[in-house]
């Protein structure tokens, strides 16, 4: 009985102590607000410790002392990870927000917002105060990035992309996968303004895409953001699509199996498809204490190699981009 206290002491403290801060904003002008209080559910909640995911009433945001219009709400969740979620006026699910097409995840019938962390620094990553019901904040707009990597070689450092509206930093902004090798981001930025950005397959100066001369302006691509955009889907280093796109492969649905877990010595990894697989493990803090590359093997065997007893992070990358996490727990 001990033990079972001690490691559920230990998970509650590793839920708020690993990761990223992350703080959702929403802004509830020209809406009648909810007596019952305005929320936020999504796929973060188990992970953060709020209970089940996409619970519409535990998440509740505080109204902003100085602007009553903008409500906030502060989690702690693993980063280089993506989550989806929603904003809600009042408690319950069917007073969920309608999201405009452009900024759903749009796969699959997904109407869900979404977002990437991609950092591990201690800084708190501030999502834009979303309108309730709109792609972003009052004076922005968004711009989503798409860039197809089939003719690239995988590379575990991830796809970025880097332009004048995050100050050209090509390891700051990572994209993510939801499938076929395309890579995408959403940024949001003032309208009116033309921004230039490149792709890069990695997350240093050296990784960058060439652009050809049909589509580059002094080496680089342009856009001028006058609107809310979806980018035209690019291949790498190409003003147009990749070619042939019939080839370009799915990233499997199905849930991978990791078992036994908690486990003592060894957890058995099988894997949902027949891509290639980098395995990260992470600590209570986010540190990444061991990295294993180039997994061939659909079945896959990872050994505790002297860790101490307590929770810890899984992250799996598949050679397509997909990323998932689970909390894996040695005893």
């Amino acid at each position: 009985m001990k033990k079972i206290i001690l490691l559920t002491l230990a998970s509650l403290v590793c839920q708020f102590s690993f990761g990223k801060i992350v703080m959702f904003s929403v802004d509830m002008s020209g809406q009648v607000k909810s007596a019952n209080g305005i929320h936020v559910m999504g796929d973060f909640q188990a992970l953060a410790g709020f209970g089940p995911d996409w619970t519409p009433n535990t998440c509740t945001m505080q109204q902003d002392a100085i602007d009553t219009n903008l409500y906030h709400y502060t989690v702690d969740i693993p980063a280089l990870a993506k989550y989806e979620y929603k904003f809600i006026n009042g408690d319950q699910s069917y007073e969920v927000e309608v999201i405009p097409l452009v900024s759903q995840v749009g796969y699959n019938f997904d109407d869900n917002r979404w977002v990437y962390v991609d950092s591990l620094n201690t800084d708190t990553l501030k999502l834009p105060a979303f309108v309730f019901g709109a792609n972003c904040a009052q004076g922005m707009n968004m711009i989503r990035f798409k860039v197809d990597m089939t003719t690239q070689a995988f590379t575990a450092a991830g796809v970025h992309v880097a332009g004048s509206f995050q100050g050209n930093d090509p390891a700051t902004t990572r994209m993510y996968s939801f499938g076929n090798n395309v890579y995408e981001i959403i940024a949001y930025m003032t309208a009116g303004t033309t921004y230039t950005y490149k792709y890069y397959s990695g997350n240093t100066s050296s990784d960058a895409e060439t652009v050809p001369s049909g589509c580059a302006t002094a080496g680089d691509r342009t856009h001028v953001l006058s609107l809310d955009t979806v980018l035209d889907n690019v291949c790498f280093s190409s003003c147009g699509t990749c070619y042939p796109t019939s080839v370009t492969h799915q990233v499997s649905t199905e849930a991978l199996s990791i078992s036994p877990n908690p486990a003592s010595e060894t957890i058995n990894i099988q894997f949902a498809d027949h891509l290639q697989h980098a395995i990260e493990i992470l600590d209570c803090t986010g540190r990444i204490i061991r990295s294993i590359a180039t997994i061939q093997e659909r079945q896959f065997q990872l050994h505790r190699n002297h860790l101490p007893n307590g929770m810890y992070l899984i992250r799996i990358i598949d050679s397509g981009g997909k990323m998932q996490t689970e909390k894996i727990i040695f005893e």
